[in-house]
């Protein structure tokens, strides 16, 4: 089986209802506004809480902190989905020199990392109001997270590759193009031949350990992600891109039937199961996301297999989140409706849409309170039932940053 059934629960028939889900996202906006603290945000929820993390911590960063929840309201009024009572971007080097204090609080000088470092904020504030001071900031993180040994979305090169592309399409300077090729660039050259699997892949040293993530934060088609979006930028250069995407993808697939997922890693650790995540993060869901733009017909088969077997799975358990719950294994059926003009995706991405405002009006009655996040919270919810009413696939901060 390509997924466990323990992590998953069934989809609940509940008929499509665009005004209940019109009435979610007011609800989420609403909510998160009435919660916000000058002093300390928003609350930290408790499923956000690690070990012996304290509970009142500031978390300001873009994937389960303060950033996150002020670019999601930034971006739902942009694209005229709330009206706020208030701005959202307001104090923007506060909440700068907040991430730059928590990071350091906990001994990291990873301030370049794109989903939980410096770098969103300050392309938040050149969104708002460009300088040119700013524009030198984020050029010197982008640049210095070349030789990052991560090489993956969240704290590597990847990332702030992505960051690159976001600022080129949005002024078209050539400076932001030219990092971009220049991060392409460091990670054809870091990529490795993997003689069993007969594919290129990548090495991550994070967290104190060596591993060789395939997923959608993590791993390979995280990195492949920008790099299909940003492929007019690297010219002839591109050709060999996709070869090694199509290949490594193709190479590491799990089938069963018309189904099909990836393990979390491309070779698995002694003495460690070999996991079958099914949910953006690792597994079919996040496959699906980061490739569906990938021009051409080779991956068609494979991304159809992928959506059926997150169909097959239902729902997941953690609830209606974006990074492992029912809502960002629900943008994989947005994708493909979007790639391939099949309405039963949308069907399919709706069905989920309803049962993740169940899920999130349980987990609220649970616990009193949402939970205020970008990508671990409501706030995501909030954004894919924007993208399910539309019929629109835009992944938060991985599609679009600039509303």
């Amino acid at each position: 089986m390509l997924h466990d059934p323990d992590r998953h629960e069934t989809l609940q028939p509940i008929t499509w209802d665009e005004g209940r889900a019109r009435a979610t996202i007011a609800r989420i906006v609403a909510d998160t506004e009435r919660h916000f603290s000058p002093e300390r945000y928003w609350p930290n929820h408790p499923r956000d809480i690690e070990g012996n993390e304290d509970p009142l911590q500031v978390v300001p960063c873009l994937y389960y902190g303060a950033c996150g929840v002020i670019w999601a309201l930034h971006y739902l009024q942009g694209v005229g989905a709330a009206t706020l009572t208030r701005d959202p971007l307001a104090d923007l080097d506060r909440l700068l020199a907040d991430n730059r204090a928590w990071l350091t609080s906990f001994g990291s000088r990873e301030f370049a990392s794109y989903l939980m470092g410096d770098t969103p904020i300050l392309l938040l504030a050149q969104g708002r109001q460009p300088t040119t001071e700013r524009a030198d900031l984020l050029a010197a993180l982008i640049e210095g997270n070349l030789d990052n040994p991560a090489r993956e979305l969240m704290w590597g090169s990847p990332g702030t590759l992505l960051a690159a592309l976001f600022l080129h399409e949005r002024t078209g300077d050539a400076r932001w193009a030219d990092l971009f090729r220049a991060s392409a660039a460091k990670l054809w050259s870091q990529l490795e031949w993997s003689v069993q699997h007969a594919c290129f892949h990548w090495t991550q040293d994070l967290y104190g350990r060596h591993s060789n993530y395939l997923d959608a934060v993590h791993g390979f088609v995280a990195t492949a992600s920008p790099l299909i979006r940003g492929r007019h930028l690297l010219g002839t250069d591109w050709a060999g891109w996709a070869q090694r995407i199509v290949e490594t993808v193709e190479r590491t697939a799990s089938r069963e039937g018309d189904k099909a997922s990836w393990r979390t890693t491309l070779d698995v650790p002694a003495g460690q199961p070999d996991r079958r995540l099914m949910q953006f993060c690792h597994g079919a869901p996040g496959f699906v996301v980061c490739l569906a733009d990938m021009p051409g017909t080779a991956l068609d088969a494979l991304l159809v297999a992928a959506g059926e077997a997150t169909w097959e799975a239902g729902p997941l358990k953690k609830g209606s989140n974006l990074c492992h719950g029912s809502g960002g294994n629900g943008y994989a059926f947005l994708k493909l409706y979007r790639r391939s003009g099949d309405v039963r995706w949308l069907e399919r991405a709706r069905a989920f849409a309803m049962h993740a405002i169940m899920q999130t009006e349980a987990e609220a009655a649970q616990h009193g309170r949402l939970r205020y996040t970008l990508w671990t919270g409501d706030l995501g919810l909030a954004i894919y039932l924007w993208d399910s009413l539309r019929g629109a696939a835009a992944f938060p901060t991985l599609d679009v940053f600039f509303a």
